[in-house]
């Protein structure tokens, strides 16, 4: 291992650290450390890093703003990358605005409101990076990144490219970007319209969701995804399972498909949660509930298993 990290770090500019947790970078503040985490300095960083992970043969693991994702208590072999939220420029053309990966979601509609356009509403409040809004197709009831998406650079070990939206494999809270590939910056169109208004709709969804869900606490945001024609909160309630806790983690007795770390929950804590409320719904419903959530790390086979 320390041949391998020594030899990264001579090549890369940017921040190289050992060991680090990676509880504290992730939304449920829950997992053990990574043998390295890597913020590169710039495009150009970015690309050493994946020419010599491919080189090596280390494995990869692109964390973002940590939304959405259980580390495992063990860690997480090989490179964690984490991107600066400059890397790359910014640029807008009527109405396309092109914005760098690592930026947080809440970036896209601020921008657009500078320049006159709205449409991004429905991303206020939701957590996380513009790259990991893109690889899980972030949305809510009212819109997904997908329905505003034109274009993705993507970054992999061979170079930089852009790739038009059609290509990724776009669908309910997932992507399907190529092997290895990077998100770095995204195109997204939005429209000219009325700001204040727009303005004025987002702050009342952010007081809908302050009143509903405990953004209060560390949370992944939904755990589950909505089964068709169901709400996974609605199904996860009528089994019994608001409030519920299992060390310290507990099923949100606020809204129950949000996830809480109560302090100093472990990540089986919160498997053990998430297969009690797998079992519990396909006995009273039949429906098999599919997470929202990315497991990353050593996790132990029987944890995983239903």
């Amino acid at each position: 291992m320390a041949d391998w990290r020594r030899e990264l770090g001579r090549r890369l500019r940017g921040e190289v650290l050992l060991d680090e947790r990676l509880a504290p970078r992730t939304s449920i503040k829950v997992g053990g450390p990574a043998d390295l985490v890597v913020r590169p300095a710039d495009a150009d960083d970015l690309a050493a890093l994946l020419s010599g992970v491919a080189e090596l043969g280390v494995p990869l693991t692109i964390l973002g703003g940590g939304a959405n994702t259980l580390v495992a208590d063990a860690g997480v072999e090989g490179v964690v990358l984490r991107l600066p939220a400059e890397l790359g420029e910014e640029a807008a053309q009527s109405d396309l605005l092109t914005l760098p990966a690592g930026a947080p979601i809440a970036r896209l509609p601020a921008r657009g409101h500078a320049l006159g356009l709205v449409g991004a509403e429905f991303l206020a409040g939701i957590p996380g990076t513009l790259g990991g809004a893109v690889t899980m197709n972030a949305g809510t009831p009212a819109g997904e990144v997908g329905d505003l998406l034109v274009s993705a650079e993507l970054a992999t070990a061979d170079g930089v490219g852009s790739v038009p939206a059609a290509a990724l494999g776009l669908g309910y809270r997932q992507s399907r970007l190529p092997p290895g590939a990077v998100v770095t910056r995204l195109t997204c169109r939005l429209r000219p319209g009325d700001v204040a208004a727009s303005r004025a709709a987002m702050e009342a969804d952010l007081a809908r969701r302050r009143a509903t869900q405990p953004l209060t606490q560390p949370t992944f945001g939904s755990t589950y995804r909505n089964p068709p024609g169901r709400f996974a909160g609605q199904l996860l309630e009528a089994v019994g399972l608001k409030g519920h806790r299992v060390g310290n983690a507990m099923w949100s007795d606020v809204h129950a498909n949000f996830l809480v770390n109560l302090g100093g929950a472990t990540a089986r804590d919160v498997l053990q949660l998430m297969k009690l409320a797998r079992a519990r719904v396909k006995a009273e419903f039949g429906v098999r509930l599919e997470a929202e959530v990315k497991l990353v790390g050593l996790f132990v086979a029987e944890d995983l298993q239903d």
